[in-house]
């Protein structure tokens, strides 16, 4: 084999190798799934499930910003569940002035923040650096009111109508499971992440 043909062998072999090491990290990932019921609260939706803070691991904020939109006088998502770091995109949809506003962030008021007040059209950024939530008000629309819930890992989901819930490409391993809601108390339980796919159903209690 000349040394040209050998380069193209090798590269050739590199190039399956690095496929085949992907496929086998992506096959190792699993999923949590569950459901979440609600007692003594209106609704087991949005509530937000996430991984706590993983000893020894740090997680790089993502470059792509996200999007917590003003439309028909509501803030949309509800609840915009991020990992530390990341930067939100406040967007006026509505043909009317908005505010953005929030008086606290996980309980701190000295993480108060006011973006200001701008058109439609418009949009504002922050990158969230404090964990906790940071509940979202507009001066403007007082009946307005969202969260943007800042969590220390990139595994999180935020229930549906029916309580239901799904963490995808969580790695093996054993972690914290926590839950965030509007009106209920925060609960805590220990997973394994050891297959494909674990369960874990959660009550959050008012």
């Amino acid at each position: 084999m000349n040394s040209p043909q050998r380069q193209s062998h090798l590269q050739g072999l590199m190039f399956s190798l690095a496929i085949l090491f992907l496929a086998a990290s992506t096959a190792q990932a699993g999923e949590i799934k569950g459901k979440v019921t609600a007692s003594g609260m209106r609704s087991a939706k949005n509530i937000a499930v996430y991984i706590d803070a993983i000893p020894g691991k740090t997680f790089e904020a993502p470059a792509k910003h996200v999007v917590m939109d003003q439309k028909h006088l509501e803030f949309v998502p509800h609840v915009l569940v991020v990992l530390k770091g990341t930067a939100v995109d406040f967007v006026n949809s509505d043909a009317t002035l908005h505010n953005v506003f929030w008086p606290d962030i996980g309980g701190n008021r000295k993480l108060a923040r006011n973006l200001g007040t701008w058109p439609q059209g418009q949009h504002k950024s922050f990158a969230f650096d404090n964990l906790g939530a940071a509940p979202l008000l507009c001066n403007v629309h007082p009946e307005m009111s969202g969260y943007v819930v800042v969590v220390p890992t990139p595994y999180f989901a935020v229930t549906d109508s029916s309580g239901n819930y799904e963490i995808k490409d969580v790695p093996p391993g054993k972690y914290t499971l926590k839950t965030w809601s509007e009106e209920g108390k925060p609960v805590s339980e220990s997973v394994d992440v050891s297959g494909a796919s674990t369960t874990a159903n959660l009550t959050v209690k008012r």
